[in-house]
């Protein structure tokens, strides 16, 4: 396998591509089915809730990808596809990504039209005449998004937000094999990051990566300059995640545009490390970015890409995509709560036509690199 199917090489050249299943994402078979299609579709990374169960379905789906990768190579199809890096979530205060929402359905009318249900995007609030067994939240699909919230006649929805503990951080580091790790601050929380990364800077040495996710705020340069001065010493290879508008790239094509903005400021301060976009991304993002100038185009020849983007992080738009899918597996399951699901895998028309979808969206960036286009 060549150098070019690096995710490292592809920061390189920048068409480094995340999928983000969501940092407090912890449907299990929907995160396996996700990591799997796009990993097949080439994605450099997959990113995860620091959730052992959650890491270990995603790299139950890496192990499957690699299987499904050489039996396609031995039946002689061209299919060079190279198996992402596992990232998993940390955040050092209170993040939007880092909640899930909630609410009593006995104070629900029964007469409410329930707009939180229809705007949901992944589908997290269930009422009885849906579920015979539930009404309320499904925690485990809920990721923090909060377009339930403002929508909800009753006022009754509020959300829970949760930190990572810093002596947790280093064993689960540790012991799951994971290869990147991704940091989420915000401006003035030095302190906070501090004691977050003291707790992972004895394992970091383990890591091909380190990722530091950060919104746009009044003295934000000077504040990553002193997160840069922190971890310099030790990080191995750095990202700075623009982080624009959170968890929106699936409303619209206007999201991006914060995104881009803000990957526009961190790309005039020079810091050293990658920078990457978040927040907002969608189908719209490489075609802004061509036409701004700021994404390379020549794949052929190695060159600095430090004065362009070097990737995209596709979080709700790319989940959102396969969506279809995924509802597909779950009408085959006799019980959708059941962790032993239908697998994708099992399903070769639906890997199909996941690989598809996501390579649909994976092509755009990596319009010049050969992708998985046939699996069986």
């Amino acid at each position: 396998m060549t150098d070019l199917f690096n995710p490292l090489r592809s920061l390189d050249f920048g068409h480094w591509f995340k999928l983000i299943c969501g940092a407090s994402y912890q449907h299990l078979p929907a995160v396996r089915s996700l990591t799997l299609a796009y990993a097949l579709a080439g994605a450099d990374c997959i990113d995860v809730a620091a959730d052992p169960a959650v890491i270990s379905a995603a790299q139950d789906a890496l192990r499957v990808a690699s299987i499904l990768s050489a039996k396609s190579q031995s039946l002689g199809i061209n299919c060079e596809v190279k198996m992402p890096f596992l990232m998993v979530s940390l955040n050092d205060g209170e993040d939007p990504h880092f909640r899930k929402a909630e609410f009593d359905e006995r104070l629900c009318p029964s007469t409410c039209p329930r707009p939180c249900e229809k705007v949901c995007p992944a589908q997290a609030i269930v009422f009885k005449e849906h579920s015979s067994n539930f009404s309320g939240v499904i925690s485990q699909k809920c990721y923090g998004c909060g377009r339930c919230i403002p929508i909800c006649p009753y006022d009754i929805i509020y959300t829970s937000s949760y930190v990572s503990t810093p002596g947790a951080i280093a064993p689960l580091v540790l012991s799951t094999g994971v290869d990147a790790v991704e940091i989420h601050t915000k401006v003035g929380r030095f302190a906070e990051f501090k004691r977050l990364w003291q707790a992972i800077e004895p394992h970091v040495k383990q890591l091909k990566l380190v990722a530091v996710s950060c919104p746009d705020g009044e003295d934000l340069i000077d504040y990553l300059h002193a997160l840069y001065e922190l971890i310099a010493p030790t990080v191995p290879n750095l990202i700075w995640q623009t982080d624009g508008r959170p968890m929106s790239g699936d409303i619209g094509s206007g999201t991006t545009i914060a995104a881009i903005k803000l990957g526009q400021k961190v790309l005039a301060a020079s810091l050293p490390g990658y920078v990457q976009l978040a927040g907002g991304t969608n189908s719209y993002t490489v075609a802004k970015l061509k036409a701004m100038g700021m994404l390379r185009r020549d794949v052929i020849n190695y060159v600095s890409t430090r004065n362009y983007i070097s990737g995209i992080a596709y979080g709700s738009y790319a989940r959102a995509l396969l969506s279809p899918i995924l509802e597909q597996l779950e009408t085959k399951e006799v019980n959708q709560y059941d962790v032993k699901c239908v697998r994708l895998e099992d399903e070769p028309e639906l890997l199909w036509q996941a690989v598809k979808l996501a390579h649909s969206l994976v092509s755009q960036l990596k319009s010049q690199q050969s992708i998985a286009r046939t699996l069986y």
